[in-house]
C-alpha cells in the first residue's frame, strides 16, 4: 500500500471541490464555522466496485444537501484501498489533522470496525456504511458509531423464508473469509436450523483470491439442495461462476452485499436467476407509492445522476446518501446546543445520532438508540431476482 494512495484526499466545502491539502482562504472566510465531515472508502484495491459506488452516493449527498441550518458541509475524502490498517490511519489523519466533526465509512466490514474503534477512542461520532456489529465503536461515555446499511440477520431472515417456501431442506454455505463471511453464517446459522434446513458446509475464501476450486469441491461433494453466499461485490460473483462451471443446478441465494453492477457483469449467466434481499431504493420505482421510501429513493436517483452525470445501479451508494440524511437531521437538532468544530458539538451530535426518530431515507426509516445500532426494520427490505441482468421485485 503506497503512502500517495493512502494519503490521496479531497476536500469539498459547500459541494466546491479543493484540490490539495490547503483550502482557498476565499472560500473558507465566506463560511461561517463549517461543519467538518470526513469520509473514507476504498476507491482503489480489491473493494473499489463497492468504494467507488460509495464515493459517488457522498457526491449524490452533497448535491441533495450542502449547507445545514446556514452552515456549510466541508467533506474531506480519502482512499483506505481496502485495507483496514489505512482505514485506522486515515480516521485518525481525518480527526487528528483536519479536526473533523464526524466520520463516515467504509467500504468493506473490517475497515468499518477499524474506524469505529478510532471513533469510541477519539470521541467523534461515526456513521458506518457497512453494517457493524452490535458491540462497535464503544468508547468513554458509550457508543459513538451508528450502521447505515441492513444487519445481516434481518436479510438473512428473508432469505431463509424463501428457501423454506422452495423446499430447501440442505445448505452449502461459502463465504468471506472475515467479519462478513461470519456475520453471514452466523445470521444463517440462527435461522436456518430452527427450521430444519441443516447447512453441511462452511467454506471459506479471501476477497483478492482468484479461485474458490477446493471449496467448490467440497460442496460439491456435500450435496446440499441449494447454496447460500455471503460474498460481496465483484469477489461476491466468484463461488457463483465455480458452482456452474462444476454444473451445480440448484438455487443459490446471496445477500444485499451483491446488490452491484460489477457483480453482475462478472458472474454474466452464473448469476442470472440469483435470489437476494435488497433495500427499496434498488427497485423504487417498481414500489407502491404508499410506500414511504419510494419519493427518497427516487430523489436519490436524480441527485446521484446529477452529481456524477451516470444513473445508479446499485445499492451501495444509497447507503452514503442514507447515512449523509440520518447526520444532517442529527446535525440540525445538535446546532441548536452549540457550534460546529467543538468536543462539544462532537458530543451533541453523538447523543443525537441516537435519537434519530423516524427519518426517511432510500433504504429504509431509520431509527437509534444506544441499545440498537443497526436502526432500521423490515421496511428496510425487499426480496429481488435477477433476470435477463436487471433488479426484479418479487411479490
Amino acid at each position: 500500500m503506497s503512502r500517495q494512495m493512502i494519503s490521496r484526499r479531497n476536500v469539498l466545502v459547500g459541494g466546491a471541490a479543493l484540490s490539495g491539502f490547503v483550502a482557498a482562504p476565499a472560500i473558507l472566510r465566506a463560511q461561517s464555522a463549517p461543519i467538518s465531515v470526513g469520509f473514507v472508502t476504498g476507491q482503489t484495491g480489491p473493494g473499489a466496485s463497492i468504494g467507488i459506488p460509495y464515493s459517488r452516493g457522498i457526491a449524490a449527498a452533497m448535491a441533495y444537501l450542502d449547507t445545514i441550518e446556514g452552515h456549510k458541509i466541508r467533506l474531506v475524502q480519502m482512499d483506505d484501498g481496502g485495507d483496514p490498517s489505512a482505514s485506522t490511519r486515515n480516521a485518525r489523519k481525518l480527526v487528528e489533522e483536519e479536526k473533523v466533526d464526524l466520520l463516515i465509512g467504509t467500504s468493506g466490514l473490517p475497515g468499518s470496525v477499524a474506524m469505529a474503534a478510532v471513533a469510541g477512542e477519539q470521541k467523534v461520532p461515526f456513521v458506518s456504511i457497512s453494517p457493524l456489529p452490535p458491540t462497535a465503536g464503544k468508547g468513554d461515555g458509550g457508543f459513538w458509531a451508528i450502521s447505515i446499511p441492513q444487519p445481516p440477520p434481518l436479510m438473512v431472515a428473508a432469505v431463509v423464508a424463501q428457501m423454506q417456501k422452495a423446499g430447501i431442506k440442505s445448505l452449502g454455505y461459502i463465504g468471506f473469509s472475515d467479519a462478513w463471511g461470519d456475520l453471514v453464517f452466523n445470521a444463517l446459522s440462527k435461522t436456518a436450523a430452527p427450521i430444519g434446513i441443516k447447512i453441511l458446509t462452511d467454506e471459506r475464501y479471501a476477497r483478492p483470491d482468484t479461485t474458490v476450486t477446493a471449496q467448490t469441491l467440497k460442496i460439491m461433494a456435500a450435496q446440499p439442495d441449494a447454496v447460500m453466499t455471503g460474498g460481496s461485490g465483484t469477489p461476491g460473483a466468484l463461488p457463483f461462476l465455480a458452482l456452474r462451471e462444476r454444473g451445480f443446478r440448484g438455487p443459490i441465494y446471496g445477500t444485499h452485499a451483491l446488490i452491484n453492477p460489477d457483480f453482475i457483469r462478472v458472474g454474466g449467466a452464473a448469476v442470472e436467476g440469483v435470489l437476494a434481499p435488497t433495500g427499496p431504493v434498488i427497485v423504487a420505482e417498481q414500489l407502491p407509492d404508499s410506500n414511504p421510501v419510494k419519493k427518497v429513493g427516487l430523489e436519490f436517483r436524480a441527485a446521484h445522476l446529477k452529481a456524477n452525470n451516470v444513473a445508479s445501479t446499485d445499492a451501495f451508494s444509497a447507503y452514503s446518501f442514507d447515512g449523509w440524511l440520518v447526520f444532517a437531521a442529527a446535525a440540525k437538532r445538535a446546532l441548536a446546543s452549540t457550534p460546529p468544530g467543538t468536543p462539544a458539538f462532537r458530543a451533541a451530535l453523538r447523543d443525537e445520532l441516537y435519537r434519530t426518530k423516524d427519518v426517511v431515507g432510500s433504504h429504509g426509516v431509520y431509527n437509534y438508540t444506544q441499545n440498537d445500532n443497526s436502526g432500521v426494520d423490515e421496511r428496510a427490505r425487499v426480496i429481488v431476482t435477477l433476470e435477463k441482468g436487471q433488479w426484479k421485485l418479487l411479490g
